[in-house]
């Protein structure tokens, strides 16, 4: 049956130093059991995971695939300083890339699903330069690698919406063309009308069905104020559990008082989160986030492109980044890390992981006898696994 799969000799997630080494069989696609000598089914695949951490697979929850350059000739950064200049930067470029947006998603998602994430939400950007060409080079990219990775596409109207007049009309032909979410940027600190924005944003969630992922970089109160207008809005429209807000840099730039309450209100509306783990911000309040019952997920963001020269197609690499600035050393600190950017990174797309009987199949193997060693050394993946089928070995596609 497709999705049957005996993997030999893991450590699973959570282990012991010294612990046996165990089995694990998958069966349509889900975990079946675990234990020592397990018979596979009738011509099922049998692997070795050489004694490996067994992990649940990785979720990249924030990436642009549409801008990577991985793999293409380096170019210096050329940006001035700013976010507008940025986006600037990023629209005075991009039509001269030695490749297709389709050929550079393409190859960085691969890249990115052989480090082990299998399920990845990549926004696109629509605006009245592009169109839809870099939404369209993003589906393409996920159809090429169907199969081996859940991906789920965001419109995101990188340049604003209310800046240029025909955004909001590209944006719902997005969500026509295929787009699963809807995206905003900065509703009060870029375009200047958070109301406006977000009347935007959430009535094309209300008339295509779809949820939202807002960046929202604009810190302290300035951005405290629109995590309170999309909490209304989502309290209003009755969308909870449909709604992420990325960066989020206000909740580890207002005081204590104003992030509990912010906090909070996350939690009540279930307003899912993402980080990129940046360097040069604050990193968001983890585990108060997640001892509020917040959905924390990690992403990538861009990946050697025009905003930035960083970037490799790793989660692992980013997880290792997420718990380095956050100051983490104890290692169920760094074990966090690992299950916001897995099982945490899952639940901010609604889909569910881990390691348990019955879960869906989505593992990763990765060298080391701890998960924290694993983590430090960030050795190549030994299998990626989705829906009980190896699609990467030792780092590479298959």
């Amino acid at each position: 049956m497709t999705g049957d799969l005996l993997i030999r000799s893991v450590r699973p997630w959570p282990n012991t130093p010294g612990a046996p080494l165990v089995d694990v069989l998958c069966e349509g696609g889900r975990v079946s059991a675990f234990g020592r000598d397990l018979d596979p089914p009738p011509a099922a695949p049998v692997v070795d995971g050489r004694g490996g951490v067994l992990l649940p697979a990785f979720t990249d929850a924030h990436a642009h695939l549409d801008s990577t350059r991985l793999g293409l000739p380096f170019r210096p950064h050329s940006a001035g300083d700013g976010l507008a200049e940025l986006i600037d930067n990023d629209r005075r470029n991009w039509r001269s890339a030695e490749a297709s947006v389709a050929e550079r998603a393409t190859r960085t998602l691969g890249r990115t699903i052989a480090s082990g994430a299998t399920h990845v939400r990549s926004h696109a950007q629509v605006d009245v330069d592009s169109g839809l060409e870099k939404l369209e080079g993003v589906l393409a990219a996920r159809e090429a690698h169907a199969g081996r990775a859940h991906v789920e596409v965001v419109a995101f109207p990188q340049c604003g919406i209310l800046r240029e007049k025909g955004t909001a009309d590209l944006l719902d032909a997005a969500l026509r063309a295929g787009a699963d979410l809807i995206g905003g940027l900065d509703p009060a600190g870029y375009d200047r009308d958070p109301v406006r924005h977000l009347d935007v944003v959430f009535g094309l969630a209300e008339k295509h069905q779809r949820g939202v992922d807002v960046h929202l970089h604009d810190a302290g109160t300035l951005g405290a104020f629109q995590v309170d207008l999309i909490c209304d809005r989502v309290n209003a429209l009755g969308m909870q559990g449909q709604v992420t807000i990325s960066h989020a840099f206000a909740l580890s730039t207002v005081d204590g008082d104003r992030q509990q309450n912010l906090v909070e209100r996350l939690a009540e509306h279930d307003i899912a989160v993402t980080t990129v783990a940046p360097g040069v911000r604050e990193p968001l309040p983890l585990r108060q986030l997640r001892w509020a019952g917040v959905r924390v997920g990690l992403g990538q963001d861009g990946i050697r492109d025009y905003w930035s020269p960083y970037g490799n197609g790793d989660m692992l690499d980013r997880t290792w980044q997420l718990a380095y600035r956050s100051g983490f050393r104890r290692d169920e600190l760094v074990e966090m890390c690992v299950d916001v950017a897995t099982r945490g990174g899952a639940a901010v797309l609604g889909r569910v992981l881990g390691l348990t009987e019955g879960a869906p199949a989505d593992l990763v193997v990765v060298p080391g006898d701890t998960v924290t060693a694993a983590v430090m050394d960030r050795a190549p993946r030994t299998l990626v696994v989705h829906e009980g089928r190896v699609v990467a070995a030792e780092g590479r596609l298959v």
